[in-house]
């Protein structure tokens, strides 16, 4: 038996001593209105009679009044009244295929007034008995600021599963007005479940303007998941078609090869952004941080990302050759590997952090800087190829010592474990073997050698039970999903593909998919932001950037083979988004009001076109880490691969979704957007004078209209999975 609240203890006699105010079959469940007195409950009735209550409105120490019901079959509106105020309660079904519920709710105080108490607003029901004698499972639910979800399993009575969606966005004007957060407000303790409106504690809700309190959106199942792969296609389904009846704000384009110039510049004139150790130039981790040592992580970052620019721009910069000359002295010849730390700078290491110890290494960050290694080596690089083979058979030597399931922290020189698990009773990081398969199929593209591969293999096995627990860090889960994915294709073995989706799923389910226009949040766009920790109260920008990078390759390898239909609409719609917020790491798109006065590495320098490592949303100001000289490469890493040159010409291509199979034929340009057709992307042709005026566009064949053009762009939305063809 379950503890309940007395606001759950009488809510199953209360809905049976009520009658229905208003009734509707759909989808072979049935939705019921009542109106219990200090509450107005929907209840869904699944076709094998489960139930389960949603409690629209509260009434916050008041009865209700119904003062209307309006309903022409595709809208349903309520308008209550009570002594404090007046409400209006919306109720619709958005997809005519699905059991999906949306209900949203807004109130208008006659006084301000404050809350102090807000009950839950989901409870399940049973045909007779007790709501405490039902059980379920709540896979998974929000954490922080990420989306307000929650995904859960009727298990007694048996009756199905539910994904309940708020858009917290809704709610903005609510938060604002009341100095309040939406983190954490979606989850609880079955049987008392989902969103619970922030309790004002400073300032009240004014009067005489509505309000919106909730904004749910609800998928129904009769299936129950029975597994952890289940779980997650499910989790990743129920996103996918929720996400298509959202709304979704505005995209903007900025000028990322303008940010790159700056970025460059700034990276490589700017004295915080160096340190020196022998008469060779270092990047520090963050800027004016010269109590660090030199770490091979930081260099590696900056230097593949420009790689990259450099290919696109067709010109070299000395930033590459004053970053490249430094990485060789990272190997250490004692135990024949690169290490995090400078060798000539161990003394410096102060023990401050768990990790500044001379052979303490932290298990993914081996792989990472070898994983750039391997990029670098792939695009002809020969310093990078020398240290990465001279490297390997020490990264295949540790994971062979722990088979395949790293410990957090240990020994290079002796094995040694420092830290076992990242909490107590929960193991390490768990897509450490996940990111070891991608740096091993790296090296396999590199050499043929099928070691390699069979290294990966006996790797990913580790990943097998843990669902969504995969997730540790972001980019390192990004890597892993990618790695599935190729052993997939090579082996043609569904595990691999269904690993994979896991791995997405643990992504998503960290994301900000609600966009903060409260507080701080209102000064820059953060819907579909990516957090890099499950427990992180910020989004970091080289994690999302490797995020972002990992999954405009992972759409173009997929392209080919069937992945589920929710991802070809929710990576995408990432990375579009993506490219909308990730230039508001850098200060000077951001007022300075906004950015913390304390750092806790270095310092700010709000006109410096280096990020900042850390954004938060509302009331928290960001730049709290520091700036980070390693994030500087994201502008890099985004020209090359939303950009595209046109040969013999003076103008450029932008997609913001991903694309396959440019090229140019004479005066016409054909190419694939990727994706679902049931969504859009935004193409623009931008020139550095007047765009030719005879260009036609046409999408699978039909001419496309510019939504809007200028002297020297014109911009298109075309939708997903197309073909398109541009003449002129």
């Amino acid at each position: 038996m379950q503890s309940i609240s007395p606001w759950a203890a009488t809510v199953q006699s209360d809905l049976e001593n009520s009658t229905v105010l208003w009734e509707k079959k759909f989808r072979e469940y049935t939705f019921q209105l009542y109106n219990t007195g200090d509450s107005l409950w929907i209840v869904t009735l699944w076709p094998n009679q489960g139930k389960m209550a949603f409690r629209a409105a509260f009434g916050l120490n008041s009865c209700f009044e119904v003062t209307n019901l309006f309903d022409d079959g595709q809208i349903t509106v309520l308008n209550l009244s009570t002594r404090i105020g007046k409400y209006e309660v919306t109720i619709d079904f958005p997809n005519e295929l699905l059991p999906l519920l949306h209900y949203k709710t807004s109130f208008k105080a006659d006084f301000p007034i404050m809350i102090p108490f807000w009950p839950r607003d989901i409870l399940p029901l049973t045909e007779k008995g007790s709501v405490e004698n039902t059980f379920g499972n709540i896979h998974t639910h929000q954490v922080g600021a990420r989306s307000g979800l929650i995904f859960l399993s009727m298990t007694k009575p048996k009756t199905g599963s539910v994904f309940y969606f708020q858009d917290l966005g809704s709610m903005s004007a609510y938060c604002e007005a009341t100095e309040t957060s939406l983190d954490e407000t979606v989850g609880g303790n079955w049987p008392e479940i989902g969103f619970q409106l922030p309790l004002t504690e400073d300032k009240p809700l004014p009067a005489d303007k509505d309000f919106v309190l909730s904004d749910a959106y609800v998928l129904f199942s009769d299936q129950i998941a029975e597994d952890d792969i289940q779980v997650t296609h499910q989790f990743l389904n129920n996103l996918g078609e929720v996400y298509k009846s959202l709304p979704h704000p505005e995209t903007e384009y900025h000028k990322w090869p303008e940010i790159a110039e700056k970025c460059q510049e700034d990276l490589y004139h700017n004295k915080g952004c160096w340190t020196q150790t022998n008469g060779v130039p270092y990047l520090n981790a963050y800027l004016c941080d010269y109590k660090t040592p030199s770490e091979i992580m930081v260099q590696l970052a900056v230097l593949m990302p420009l790689k990259e620019y450099m290919e696109w721009t067709g010109e070299k910069h000395p930033l590459f050759d004053d970053l490249q000359k430094g990485i060789s002295a990272f190997y250490d010849p004692d135990i024949k590997t690169i290490n995090r730390w400078l060798p000539a700078l161990y003394d410096k290491l102060d023990g401050s952090e768990e990790q500044k110890e001379k052979m303490v290494m932290d298990s993914w960050y081996l792989h990472h800087p070898l994983m750039n290694l391997s990029r670098l080596a792939l695009k002809g690089e020969k310093i990078a190829e020398k240290l990465l083979l001279d490297s390997i058979p020490y990264a295949i030597k540790v994971a062979r010592h722990f088979e395949y399931e790293w410990p957090v922290f240990y020994r290079m020189d002796t094995f040694e474990v420092i830290k076992e698990e990242t909490v107590p009773g929960q193991g390490g990081e768990h897509d450490v073997p996940g990111s070891y398969a991608h740096l091993m199929l790296l090296v396999y593209e590199l050499t043929k050698d099928e070691l390699y591969l069979r290294e990966a293999k006996k790797a990913v096995k580790k990943l097998i039970g843990y669902g969504f627990q995969i997730f540790y860090q972001a980019n390192n889960t990004a890597f892993s999903a990618g790695a599935l994915l190729d052993l997939y294709k090579i082996t043609g073995e569904k595990m691999y593909l269904d690993l994979s989706f896991a791995c997405l799923a643990g992504l998503f389910k960290n994301m900000q998919i609600w966009d903060c226009q409260y507080g701080y949040g209102k000064n820059y766009p953060n819907y579909f932001s990516i957090f890099p920790l499950n427990d992180a109260p910020y989004s970091a920008v080289y994690e999302e950037h490797e995020v972002y990078a990992k999954f405009c390759e992972y759409m173009i390898k997929a392209e080919d083979i069937e992945i589920l239909p929710a991802l070809k609409i929710l990576i995408p719609e990432f990375i579009k988004y993506s490219l909308t917020r990730m230039c508001y790491y850098y200060p000077p798109k951001l007022p300075e009001d906004m950015l913390s006065e304390e750092v806790k590495t270095g310092e700010i320098q709000p006109k410096l076109w280096i990020p900042l490592e850390d954004l938060y949303t509302g009331w928290e100001k960001s730049g709290q880490v520091g700036q980070e000289v390693y994030g500087g490469g994201v502008a890099f890493g985004v020209v090359p691969r939303q950009y595209c040159k046109v040969k013999g010409e003076d103008f450029l291509m932008f997609f913001d979704y991903p694309i396959k199979g440019f090229r140019k034929i004479k005066n016409t340009i054909i190419f694939k957007t990727l994706g679902s057709e049931e969504f859009t992307c935004n193409i623009m042709i931008i020139g550095p004078k007047k765009i030719p005026k005879n260009i036609k566009v046409t999408q699978n064949k039909k001419v496309i209209e510019a939504e809007f053009s200028e002297a020297t762009s014109m911009h298109y939305t075309i939708q997903g999975n197309s073909k398109v063809k541009i003449e002129w």
